[in-house]
């Protein structure tokens, strides 16, 4: 790493656990999409297109977290691209071990689910109800209404049960 940019160089502690829990995250992210394209096709489809929106603001915030703890642009980057390919491991051992995994995929896709519900009521709607302003308040329910919109043209035209 470079030379700290803060007075604190404990900040690149930081760097270290950030990049290994991200790689921690892509990597469960990798099986669950894996593991969602041996349930269903539609469903897989579906559950990329979650998995990815949601990774564009948290692979900002990682890039924010490495700047921050003193790496270079180039290097964060570089880094940040190294986790994300945790996720193509993580996909690749869940469907080589596929055949093992085939009892285990409706318990597996209950936790995949269960993990989006759980971002959802603990992380997510908590942070809604601390916005003040009613703008920031009806661009949220905007995207929120977007969100279950693209769920259901989803369900509708790629055939989900």
């Amino acid at each position: 790493m470079e030379n700290c940019h803060e007075k604190n160089c404990k900040l690149h502690n930081i760097a270290y656990l950030n990049l290994f829990g991200d790689a921690i995250h892509n990597f469960i992210d990798g099986i669950s999409i894996c593991v969602a394209f041996l349930t269903n096709i539609s469903i897989g489809i579906t559950t990329t297109i979650a998995i990815a929106i949601h990774e564009i603001p948290q692979e900002i915030g990682d890039f924010a977290i490495l700047i921050h703890s003193g790496l270079s642009k180039t290097k964060a980057i570089f880094y940040n691209f190294l986790s994300a390919l945790c996720a193509l491991l993580g996909a690749l051992l869940a469907y080589v071990f596929a055949s093992h995994l085939l009892n285990a995929i409706p318990y597996l896709m209950s936790i995949v689910a269960g993990g989006f519900v759980y971002l959802a009521t603990c992380d997510l709607i908590p942070e809604l109800h601390k916005t003040t302003k009613i703008k920031d308040s009806i661009f949220q329910f905007v995207f929120l209404i977007l969100g279950i919109l693209l769920m259901l043209i989803l369900k509708k035209y790629l055939l989900i049960a």
